[in-house]
């Protein structure tokens, strides 16, 4: 699924409330955008996702069977 396809599904299932998914669209937008970028702007733009990520913490805990 490119982030094209990616996009639209978070937008046909009013998922852009699901930071998780927001996080795998900018993975796949990075991914695509990889050939062209120098491998220092890559790694920020990796790191600046992780990092993004990484402050989700634990959201989920105890809601487990509404969000997954």
């Amino acid at each position: 699924m490119n982030s094209e396809e990616l996009a639209k599904h978070i937008e046909q299932t009013n998922s852009m409330g699901k930071s998780w998914l927001l996080v795998q669209l900018r993975l796949q937008k990075l991914a695509e955008a990889k050939p062209d970028l120098s491998s220092t702007e890559y790694h920020a733009r990796l790191n600046d996702i992780y990092e993004d990520l990484m402050n989700l913490g634990e959201w989920w805990v105890g809601i487990e069977d509404e969000v997954f």
